[in-house]
């Protein structure tokens, strides 16, 4: 497989733990000194970032993806960008992943999500 196909596969797996709440699957496609901006909050290192999921309510239902980019650079980087939306919320949240091909494998390295105001 290539990065771009190996990317695609994780990040649709990362995105199903995402939406099924599934805390330790999600993190596990995180580097351990990964930085994590989200909405309203920031996390250095998987720690930071565990304690702040464990302390989360689970995504509203119905989560969509939009227009979601995946840039190969090499086949050691990908960076991903996407929109996200809510069934009944016009606003589209922003997301992005940079994707390095560590020795276990593909990991997050930096994420950021965001959303415009409504």
């Amino acid at each position: 497989m290539d990065a771009l196909a190996e990317v695609s596969a994780a990040f649709q797996a990362y995105e199903k733990a995402l939406v099924d709440n599934d805390v330790e699957v999600m993190l596990g496609f995180f580097a351990e000194d990964a930085v994590r901006y989200g909405i309203a909050d920031q996390q250095v290192g998987r720690d930071e970032q565990r304690r702040w999921r464990l302390a989360q309510p689970p995504l509203p239902e119905g989560r969509f993806l939009k227009n979601t980019i995946l840039q190969p650079y090499g086949n050691q980087v990908v960076i991903v960008n996407t929109q996200f939306g809510y069934p009944g919320r016009d606003v589209l949240g922003r997301q992005s992943q940079t994707w390095v091909r560590l020795p276990e494998g593909w990991r997050i390295v930096a994420a950021h999500v965001s959303e415009p105001s409504e």
